[in-house]
């Protein structure tokens, strides 16, 4: 089988497995614990004084997703990614009743479909929404409710194949766009089970691997260059740039590293991402340690050490930083989504002196191991923060929206 066929075929089985999500039974464990606020509540441990209240599931049509961001006071727009294969992704609009009997449900509307495994959705500088798909990025002006998008396609052609097509989006406060860009496999290995030296994920002028950084100018912010910022990076679906403090500017990526079977190896990785720098994907794991199969072959020591390392397998899928007035502020909020023990909640890093995160994670959504006929396992893999302060996070696999709420009633189950 040639190099390419074996690729082809490590996809079409991932992508293969990956559709059995979405695609599978339609009970999803949450059995509702009363009421939070004028929702149903769900037993997730949260802070003290504090309650998870479940917003919509697959019973609004949910199928997978993936981000969501309020995009106008009370509008909030979700990417439900669909599943997997190719053009099963939409856009929609969700608003939450301010009437009603309890449990009450979020509402939606469908902006667009047929959208190609969409995942960043932020707002620019010029107040317009980049949504990222796969081989592509556009944005649109917010419409008046009920209006239809202006989509304005700005790059095309990214690579949407192999094991990592999803394409992250975040601002810089000088405008720069910065754009995950994953790697097509694992671990480089090839169809023989051999690891090459050097990656052909990495090789060339466009190489995979990376972040890449977009330079617009002018009035109507056109696209002036596009090109890789940091190299060596698996996935960088968790990806952000401080808005303000001492860090103002730093883009920050939160790794997700190769897959050993282990449960402890090898570590997550939060990297402080610099221009022209290597970070050492496929060769170097966790703190520039060789990865199997390049031991004795590359410098690690010649890549950048990463500024925290988080538990192997934490899976971080999506990255913010807390706005100001809101109890998150001054953090660091991170999506872990992963299966192991250390993931599946949603935890915040405080950011210190210098203005960079540090220290122990403070756990906003966590205790989400399954409970037979109470909840599944977490799997959050976006979160927001909204106007009026609360947290809202979306899992795909349990096809839910989440928000954290003030608890008039009694204390947070365990």
């Amino acid at each position: 089988m040639s190099t390419f066929a074996f690729r082809f075929l490590v996809a079409a089985l991932a992508c293969a497995a990956a559709l059995l999500l979405p695609l599978a039974a339609q009970a999803r464990g949450y059995t509702p614990q009363g009421r939070c606020g004028d929702y149903a509540r769900l037993d997730i441990a949260s802070p003290a004084g504090t309650c998870v209240a479940l917003l919509a599931d697959e019973a609004e049509g949910l199928r997978a997703p993936r981000r969501i961001l309020e995009v106008a006071p009370g509008r909030y727009w979700v990417v439900d990614m669909g599943s997997w294969e190719p053009r099963r992704g939409r856009l929609l609009e969700m608003t939450l009743p301010t009437d009603g009997l309890a449990p009450r449900r979020a509402r939606f509307s469908v902006l667009a479909e047929r959208l190609d495994r969409p995942l960043g959705l932020v707002i620019g500088p010029d107040g317009k929404v980049y949504v990222g798909e796969s081989n592509a990025i556009w944005r649109t002006p917010v419409p008046a409710p009920g209006g239809a998008l202006q989509r304005e396609t700005l790059i095309e052609g990214l690579p949407g194949d192999g094991t990592h097509p999803l394409k992250e989006l975040a601002f810089a406060p000088d405008g720069r766009l910065y754009v995950n860009v994953g790697s097509d496999s694992d671990a480089c290995r090839d169809a023989a089970r051999q690891y090459p030296l050097p990656c052909p994920d990495r090789a060339g002028p466009t190489p995979r691997a990376a972040v890449y950084e977009a330079v617009f100018a002018g009035p109507e912010r056109k696209l002036q260059s596009f090109k890789p910022f940091a190299t060596g990076l698996r996935n960088s679906v968790a990806l952000t740039v401080l808005p303000d403090g001492p860090a103002k500017g730093t883009v920050l990526q939160g790794e997700n590293s190769i897959d050993y079977e282990e449960v402890g190896q090898p570590p997550e990785e939060l990297n402080r991402l610099q221009a022209g720098r290597d970070y050492g994907w496929p060769y170097c794991v966790g703190n520039r340690q060789a990865a199997r199969g390049y031991e004795n072959r590359y410098d690690c020591k010649a890549t950048e050490a990463p500024l925290m390392l988080w538990p192997a397998h934490a899976a971080p899928l999506q990255m913010i930083t807390g706005p100001a007035g809101s109890r998150f502020a001054g953090q660091l909020l991170v999506a872990w989504r992963g299966h192991q023990p250390p993931g599946h909640r949603v935890v915040g890093f405080k950011l210190d002196a210098r203005g960079l995160p540090a220290g122990k994670p403070i756990e906003w959504l966590a205790g989400w191991a399954p409970k037979a006929g109470v909840r599944p396992m977490g799997r959050p893999t976006g979160i927001t923060v909204d106007r009026q302060g609360r947290l809202l996070a979306v899992e795909d696999f349990n096809r839910t929206i989440l928000m954290l709420l003030p608890d008039a009633g009694s204390a947070p189950r365990q």
